[in-house]
């Protein structure tokens, strides 16, 4: 494998399974096999965009001679796991949107798969490999307060599943790499503005290392922002993912000053310092780094217990929505929802 192309083939081709199969195309060393949706005019569409061909169906797929060696999932989420293990169980590396599945049991069974199976299981958190992320990780040391806000205008994208699950899962998933501690208390708040699912949701949650989190998530905003801030000793840092950009902000100390607290009546001296990224496509590097594993058995940096910490989390936010809104009769929600 180590000498020849991987094989792959992606499994959904709607907005997001679009661009699986254009990066896949850039990608050396890959050969795309093809590409399978339920949607025969979708299919073919995309087959002519790319110079792909379609393959008609999953049994189809299975009966290639040879298997692929990997495939891409990104049909709606409560597929994920049936495809996933079916997938898996074939002998076939799988690489999974987020995510990863509907629930906690079919996470579960997605992770037992991969395990009997003996193959790599990724999940598609996007943002870890945004390249502001990666810089980030290099700087972390205690940090104790964030700010996250990742707000978009309306799309007809992911409205099977509420914001928590589309949207901010990106920063749950950024925020337990960034905090490798329990969850110690969550509140949540969120609501119904254009569909039947939660579009808009805020959480505060505190870790175990007394680190606090407010995250904000929309999918109704007038604008797009999508930032991270946080606060460690001394220091102040600010993630722009679409940017793609780090700034650092601390207090410069003096030759020979063991600390950064300054004498009574002592002017500080304040330090911008923009950390050194190396701009590019996440979803180039996510699916670089997913065909890395491929050939080299390595464990994927998002894995399926990385995925799974995730989506329980989210459970936690949406939780807390629901408790809050059967606390204060949101009327937004059906009786069924808040019981």
């Amino acid at each position: 494998m180590n000498q020849q192309p991987i094989r792959v083939a992606v499994i959904g081709v709607g907005e997001f399974g679009r661009n699986h199969v254009r990066v896949w195309r850039e990608i050396e060393g890959v050969e795309l096999l093809g590409i399978v949706d339920s949607n025969a005019g979708r299919a073919a569409k995309v087959a002519a965009e790319f110079g792909t061909r379609v393959i008609p169906s999953e049994d189809a797929l299975l009966a290639a001679h040879p298997l692929p060696d990997a495939v891409c999932i990104a049909v709606p989420t409560k597929r994920h796991a049936s495809v996933g293990c079916r997938m898996l169980e074939a002998g076939v590396d799988v690489l999974v949107e987020k995510p990863m599945a509907a629930s906690l049991e079919e996470a579960d069974q997605l992770i037992a798969a991969a395990k009997r199976s003996g193959r790599i299981l990724q999940i598609g958190h996007l943002e870890r490999f945004n390249p502001a992320v990666v810089a980030a990780q290099s700087i972390i040391s205690r940090p104790m307060f964030f700010e996250v806000h990742r707000l978009g205008v309306f799309s007809p994208r992911s409205l099977d599943i509420d914001v928590v699950y589309d949207v901010m899962l990106h920063d749950l998933d950024i925020l337990l790499s960034f905090v490798d501690a329990p969850v110690t208390d969550l509140k949540a708040v969120g609501i119904p503005v254009i569909t039947s699912k939660v579009d808009i949701a805020q959480a505060r949650i505190e870790f175990a290392t007394g680190a606090v989190a407010n995250l904000t998530a929309s999918r109704v905003s007038t604008e797009r922002i999508r930032k991270m801030r946080f606060f460690q000793e001394h220091e102040y840092i600010s993630l722009d993912f679409t940017r793609q950009d780090v700034l650092r902000v601390r207090v410069q100390q003096a030759p020979g000053q063991v600390s950064a607290l300054l004498p009574e009546d002592t002017q500080p001296e304040i330090n911008f310092e923009k950390v050194r990224t190396n701009p590019g496509e996440p979803l180039r590097a996510e699916l670089s780094a997913f065909a890395e594993c491929v050939r080299t058995r390595q464990r994927p940096i998002v894995d399926g217990s990385a995925g799974r910490r995730a989506l329980e989390l989210a459970d936690r936010v949406m939780a807390g929505i629901l408790e809050h809104a059967r606390r204060v009769q949101l009327g937004a929600f059906s009786p069924q929802e808040v019981q």
